[in-house]
């Protein structure tokens, strides 16, 4: 019998994470922090409002060139829905003196790789290719900046590709969107973090020429990217090469600021989906992060590794190891990246995967008493523990150059971590999201309970009734 999955969120009561940090802790951070990395890094403008970072490494004779544009899930108009993935797209169907595909062969036959992603503050498209083929790449990346192919055929082509992948990915996938797609539409409560990404099939069916090439127009425009080199190169010489490719490439007037901020959240929240395809219930919990760049956020990074990553990890052990409720559980902060590179308000999420035996709130119950330990029990080891692991992991991020300790680790002390999570045990701005594997065909439901035509499956209940 095929099963349906049901996502059931719930969010918890709100009290900010971003609260004041212990006494002292400004001067604590101040003489702790450590000397700026040795990583060498130039920054440029052009004429055009291009951005240019520019940072040699000669470990390897290869180069990579990427090109970031401010447009990501987040920042696409309302009513455009999937245009920023759309445009991902249409980036690889021609430019003025590339046809379709060739930009992709130019790299391929030089003997270098690429690809581009959407992410939810950006789009990007990188290419590594040998140290010499740094100026082929530049004029490939400059002519489809100037001007891109926008054909009736290269655009109802993309919109059917596009839709395909979210069949592919999505409709037809078992826990398709699980939890990176569903939980922020049911998290947020404005429309900018809280849409379909991917994007609704009418707003993609709706776009017209006029809308692509307007979208292009605004967003894809110098004033609007930042370009990078890394690798194997002289600074001057590739700034030359930046000059004479994109510096008459016209800017446009700048895009209206999207207002991202999210209202407090102050009560719990529900929501649920029916997934024909999954064949087991799964759990996601979401937590909303304090503001980037604040103390808390640096430490919800360390209560991540403490929490979250690896088998060691709390939740791994209290769940997997002593409970046996999942096989794996898995998340961490920004699912479409890292705890880097985001710009708005942004998740901490967790998810696994549990058999119909396990409710929503018996595992609940057990994280529940994991936060509880991190917010009233002594954790200097842990830190200790994450701090070594998350700054492995910075390191590993930027490079080998990269030689001493990572800047965001000394604010934080055990003294502070309880401040961060001193909410009810069931902690601060929370959403959980569950699937029930029920009967696809007769389900009866009421607000948080759904119940399974098949006798194994008793009724399930999860959350407190709204």
């Amino acid at each position: 019998m095929r099963l349906a999955r049901r996502l059931v969120f719930t969010a918890l009561a709100a009290v900010p994470l971003s609260l004041p940090l212990a006494p002292g802790t400004a001067q604590r951070t101040a003489a702790a922090a450590p000397a700026p990395a040795p990583v060498p890094v130039e920054y440029h403008k052009l004429k055009n409002g291009l951005k240019v970072v520019l940072s040699p490494d000669r470990t390897a004779p290869v180069v990579t060139v990427a090109v970031y544009y401010n447009v990501g899930f987040r920042l696409e108009p309302r009513g455009r829905t999937g245009f920023a993935h759309l445009f991902e797209h249409l980036m690889f169907q021609g430019s003025q003196n590339l046809g379709k595909m060739e930009f992709i062969q130019l790299v391929q036959k030089n003997g270098g790789i690429l690809n581009g992603s959407t992410r939810f503050d950006f789009t990007n498209y990188f290419q590594i290719v040998p140290a010499n083929k740094l100026e082929t790449i530049l004029w490939a990346e400059a002519d489809r900046m100037r001007g891109l192919d926008i054909t009736p055929d290269n655009l109802s082509n993309q919109q059917a590709v596009v839709k395909n992948e979210v069949k592919v990915n999505v409709i037809n996938q078992p826990y398709g969107g699980f939890p990176w797609l569903d939980l922020p539409q049911h998290a947020f409560e404005n429309w900018a973090n809280a849409h379909n990404f991917y994007g609704d099939f009418s707003d993609l069916d709706a776009a017209t020429l006029d809308d692509a090439r307007a979208f292009f127009k605004t967003y894809y425009a110098p004033n609007n990217a930042a370009l990078v080199i890394v690798g194997d190169f002289e600074p001057g010489p590739a700034l030359a090469l930046v000059r004479r490719y994109f510096d008459n490439i016209p800017s446009a007037s700048r895009p209206p600021v999207v207002a991202a901020q999210e209202p407090r959240q102050t009560r719990e929240k529900h929501a649920s989906r029916v997934d024909s395809l999954a064949s087991r219930p799964a759990l996601a919990v979401g937590y909303q992060m304090p503001p980037r760049n604040s103390p808390q956020y640096f430490a919800m990074g360390l209560i991540d590794q403490i929490l979250l990553q690896g088998n060691d990890s709390w939740l791994y052990q209290e769940l997997v190891r002593r409970a046996g409720m999942s096989g794996n559980v898995t998340g961490g902060v920004n699912l479409l990246g890292n705890m880097l590179n985001y710009n708005g308000p942004m998740l901490w999420t967790l998810s696994l995967i549990h058999d119909t035996t396990r409710t929503a709130d018996s595992i609940v119950a057990r994280l529940d008493g994991v936060i509880e330990r991190l917010r009233s029990a002594p954790v200097d080891s842990a830190i200790r523990r994450a701090s070594l692991i998350t700054s492995s992991w910075f390191h590993r991020a930027v490079g080998a150059t990269m030689r001493t300790s990572m800047p965001i680790i000394a604010p934080v002390t055990s003294s502070e971590l309880p401040m961060l999570l001193r909410a009810s045990p069931r902690y601060a701005n929370a959403i959980s999201l569950s699937c029930l594997g029920l009967c696809s065909r007769m389900v009866s439901m009421s607000h948080r309970v759904w119940v399974g035509c098949h006798s194994s499956l008793s009724p399930f209940h999860t959350g407190t009734p709204e």
